[in-house]
């Protein structure tokens, strides 16, 4: 890109709209990630019997599906992500750059 249309971009309120969404967003989805990976490490390392309760008569315990939910979460998220960048974000810097090109 020419050093216009940067700056063009750059002078653009969309264009801060853009980043502080996307940074505000992005930022709520990792502390969400942290507090839900941290959160199981914690259960291993301080209440291991918790985990370790079965479920039924087999011999999977709770801490199984805990760890797979964790798992299904961080797929969860990723997808809510996805699917906002491909809607409201994409849409946004569709704008900016049109403006910036005039």
């Amino acid at each position: 890109m020419s050093d216009s249309i940067v700056a063009k971009i750059e002078a653009n309120p969309k264009y801060h709209e853009l980043r502080r969404k996307r940074n505000a967003f992005g930022w709520t989805l990792t502390v969400l990630m942290l507090v839900v990976y941290f959160g199981y490490i914690a259960l291993i390392a301080f209440n291991k019997p918790f985990l370790a309760q079965p479920i039924g008569d087999g011999v999977t315990t709770l801490g199984i599906p805990i760890g797979l939910g964790v798992i299904i979460f961080t797929i969860v998220i990723t997808g809510i992500y996805v699917r906002r960048a491909n809607g409201a974000y994409d849409r946004l810097t569709a704008e900016i750059l049109e403006e910036a090109s005039k």
